[in-house]
């Protein structure tokens, strides 16, 4: 399969606290050469006070202050990389459970999820936390590296034995592609180089599988959605009768003389123009930010969606839902809550949860239905104005919302449309 020069690649980390997830962005950064001088001497300090021989790789992912003297990573960390084939964004995230809610942050764009096993433990709780994560966010590639392989001898036999383990609950996950690599970060065994310490092993080391992995897009390119983020009125005597209306193309393709409507109203008309900041230009597609103008003078306005008259979304006022509970407060019973959905943001409320994920078996659990953190549960969400939705396995843009606390303006919740 070809692969693209300098294509990049988006992907993230995950796994249980003390995995080696940092150690092991460490590795590919340090061997990749992508670590700047200032990095290196703060991190090469860092190391002798905290008493280590050398440097310790795991720091060069923990960008805070607090997270290099505590040795944990707090935030999702992003460190970017290029081989002579391809780029690359990490999100490094944290491991500590009540951190769980940064993996859904790093992992909402990522092509592919590192799913990191300690050798010495095997499959735990959050080894099947993550990879449902990864699966409801529809990670089309999932590497479960089963690392620190040097403190079980090198075990063919333990690896063997993890990859049973897992292959024992993944087969209810709807991941395209899953891939498993014996491997000791610290080492650098099968990070960048084959092993000499497990022959047993025929597969690609990491870096290759990461530079080989094939990325298709995203992006809905059938469906047309364009949600109107402003109106532009110049005051400018040269446009004094221009209106446009401003955004970014959520999926699909606008070209001059399409049909649209505009939704919730429903008002329809044709494409008269399509603007960028260099001129016209005669398509608009996802993730391009354009103005259209139309023939007609109608009302839109923030928070709009302008479509294909023969392909339009559901323009819904209650909808069902999962969502990752992120909050250190526990969801209060219908309460308000300020709903973000592409341009759109209004006054929602969670109406019902109809059950939640068992992490441990994913079965629904339907009796306890009180959402605190990291909880991962299906909900039916009640809005005070209509939505122009997609299921989000349709469409990422427009199947996918958060929920915000309006007295606190924190981020209470993640959404995906079902």
């Amino acid at each position: 399969m070809e692969i693209h020069e300098n294509q990049l690649l988006r992907f993230t980390t995950a796994g249980s606290v003390d995995d080696g997830k940092s150690t092991l962005i460490g590795r590919l950064l340090f061997d990749s050469k992508a670590i700047f001088e200032d990095q290196l001497q703060a991190v090469e300090t860092t190391s002798k006070r905290k008493g280590h021989e050398g440097v310790d790789l795991a720091l060069f992912t923990d960008g805070l202050r607090d997270e290099r003297e505590q040795g944990i990573t707090i935030d999702v960390a992003y460190r970017y990389f290029t081989t002579p084939k391809r780029k690359f964004i990490i999100a490094d995230t944290p491991g500590h459970i009540q951190y769980t809610r940064n993996m859904v942050t790093g992992a909402s764009t990522a092509n592919a999820a590192l799913i990191l096993i300690d050798a010495r433990h095997g499959v735990i709780e959050q080894t099947k936390r993550h990879a449902f994560i990864a699966s409801l966010l529809q990670i089309p590639h999932v590497v479960v590296c089963i690392n620190k392989m040097d403190l079980v001898d090198f075990s063919e036999k333990v690896y063997h034995d993890i990859i049973n383990q897992f292959e024992e609950f993944s087969s209810k996950l709807y991941v395209k592609d899953i891939r498993f690599l014996p491997i000791s970060a610290l080492l650098g065994d099968n990070v960048v180089n084959r092993s000499t310490n497990m022959d047993w092993y025929q597969g690609a080391p990491l870096l290759y599988t990461l530079e080989n992995l094939h990325i298709s897009s995203d992006i809905n390119k059938i469906d047309a959605r364009f949600p109107v983020q402003t109106v532009l009125r110049p005051q400018s005597q040269d446009f004094l009768d221009y209106r446009g209306y401003a955004g970014k193309v959520a999926s699909g393709i606008f070209r001059p003389n399409d049909e649209i409507a505009v939704l919730p109203s429903g008002f329809t008309s044709k494409i008269k123009s399509i603007d960028t900041f260099d001129g016209e230009v005669k398509e608009a597609f996802a993730p391009m930010s354009v103005t259209l103008t139309l023939e007609d003078d109608i009302d839109v306005s923030r928070g709009d969606m302008i479509v294909k008259v023969n392909n339009q979304p559901k323009a819904e006022q209650e909808f069902s839902a999962m969502i990752c509970w992120l909050n250190n407060e526990p969801a209060k019973p219908r309460a308000k809550y300020t709903i973000l959905h592409t341009s759109n943001e209004q006054t929602a409320m969670i109406k019902s949860v109809l059950y939640k994920i068992d992490i441990n078996t994913y079965g629904r659990d339907e009796e306890n239905k009180d959402l605190n953190m990291n909880d991962i549960a299906r909900v039916t969400i009640r809005t005070t104005r209509r939505l122009m939705i997609d299921e989000y396995r349709d469409n990422r843009t427009t199947g996918s919302f958060v929920l915000i606390d309006p007295l606190t303006n924190e981020t209470v919740a993640a959404g995906m449309i079902m």
